[in-house]
This record gives C-alpha cells, sequence and structure tokens, in this order.
C-alpha cells in the first residue's frame, strides 16, 4: 500500500485550461500630437456635462449624441487602426475572411473623473467591442477595464465562488470571476461584444481616463445573386450584407 501511493504521489497532475475567452492586445503607440489632439477633440465633444447622468458614473458619448466618433476627421488614423487589428483578430480566431464582411457600427468616447465608474453590462447589438487608451500608465488606478467571465467553470457547486468565506482562495486563476485589463496610454484591446465588462473606480485624483470605444458588426459578403457556394454558406449563419436588405415602410397610424 505505501508503495502504491508513493507510485501516486510521484505522478505529476497536469491542468489544461479549455474554451479561453479571446482578448486582443496591442500596443498602437500613435505620436504624442495626434494622441494630443484626439483627447482635446474628445473634451470638447464632452462640453461642460461631466456624468452620464448619475454623478457616480462615467460621460459616455453614446448616450450624449456622440456615437460616430470614427467619421470624424481628427480620428480618421484611429479608424484604420482598429479595422487592420479587427481583421488580425478575426483570422486569428479562425475566421475565414473572405467569407464575411465587417462594419463600425458606432464609436464613442469616454472621460471618466475621479470617483467615477462604468457598470456591469455588453453590447447586444454588437459582434465585436474594441477600446483604445488614449491615456493611463498601466497600475490601473484611474479605472480598469473588467472582463467578467459568463460563469465560473471550475468552482464546482454553482455559486460557490462568490466569496462569504468559501473554500475557494481569493483570485485563483482558475476560479477567477473577472479579469482586469489597466489602461495604457495607445493600448488598443478586442473582444467579444456580448461580453460582460465593466469600468472600476477611477481613483487618481490628478488624471482623467480617457478612452474610445467602438462597436463592429459581422455579416456576410456582398456578393450578387450569382454568389459562390462559400459566400451563400456564409449567408447562412450571418445576416445577409446590408446591401441586400429592404426597409419595410413606417406603419400608417
Amino acid at each position: 500500500m505505501a508503495r502504491r501511493w508513493l507510485e501516486l504521489a510521484l505522478q505529476t497532475l497536469q491542468i489544461q485550461p479549455l474554451f479561453p475567452l479571446a482578448l486582443g492586445r496591442v500596443a498602437l503607440g500613435p505620436d504624442p500630437l495626434t494622441t494630443a489632439a484626439m483627447m482635446q477633440d474628445v473634451l470638447a465633444l464632452r462640453g461642460s456635462t461631466l456624468s452620464n447622468p448619475d454623478p457616480g458614473c462615467a460621460w459616455t458619448g453614446d448616450l450624449n449624441g456622440v456615437w460616430q466618433l470614427h467619421r470624424l476627421p481628427g480620428f480618421a488614423w484611429l479608424r484604420e487602426q482598429v479595422e487592420a487589428q479587427a481583421w488580425a483578430y478575426l483570422e486569428a480566431l479562425g475566421f475565414k475572411l473572405e467569407e464575411i464582411a465587417l462594419f463600425i457600427q458606432r464609436s464613442w468616447p469616454v472621460v471618466s473623473e475621479e470617483g467615477m465608474v462604468v457598470g456591469r453590462h455588453h453590447h447586444p447589438n454588437a459582434h465585436l467591442s474594441a477600446v483604445f487608451y488614449l491615456n493611463g500608465d498601466g497600475s490601473g488606478r484611474g479605472g480598469s477595464l473588467r472582463l467578467f467571465a459568463p460563469r465560473q467553470l471550475n468552482e464546482l457547486v454553482p455559486g460557490l465562488g462568490v466569496g462569504h468565506a468559501g473554500p475557494i482562495a481569493a483570485n485563483h486563476p482558475l476560479n477567477a470571476a473577472w479579469l482586469d485589463v489597466a489602461p495604457e496610454a495607445g493600448l488598443l484591446v478586442l473582444f467579444p461584444a456580448s461580453t460582460d465588462h465593466a469600468v472600476t473606480l477611477n481613483q487618481d485624483a490628478d488624471d482623467v481616463r480617457l478612452s474610445i470605444s467602438f462597436d463592429l458588426v459581422l455579416s456576410a459578403r456582398g456578393e450578387s445573386a450569382q454568389a459562390t457556394s462559400a459566400s451563400a454558406s456564409a449567408s447562412e449563419y450571418l445576416a445577409p450584407h446590408p446591401d441586400h436588405w429592404t426597409p419595410v415602410s413606417p406603419r400608417l397610424s
């Protein structure tokens, strides 16, 4: 029996993480003049409004009529970067790029003063989300992007990992409820738009957190009626290209 236990002790258990959420990260590093111009434009677009609308919530352009930032000339450089990195992200996930079309649906600035947060949410209207940080030193004091796990698969007993002196070690990497991404100037992150996320409290009295969010949507390619079999197959699972949509007339009262 003792020999059997010794044999078992000499065996090493290997843990293989499965089903990873794909977080794309790339340091774009625009030149300081481009960054300064975008920061100035964002603050000008915010105007005198500071929050959204609760005083503890960061100001977000999408709720204040500023949701097409990528169409403004001052953000043309950023739009090109997001487009290129979005294609790279999809390719890394195994998408056949020749069978899909990709659209920037909307983009908006987020301005977070000290003591402000963005609550937990996701973007049901989109497929892919991206965030670009205009400033940040990597410390997270200005407020980190918090990505939530849809479910803690490794807690074994549902609800056990919520805390309250439970038997799972806090912040264990195989039982984490979320991952925090600290802003860094020039950093672009991409992730599935269905992922619940939030922005943690800005604890930096000397800095205003500035970021730009993007929502992107996938569709089938916009080929003619003589579409290839490959593109026709993609259309079965994706929305047809908007060129093929027909608007419905408004309902008459």
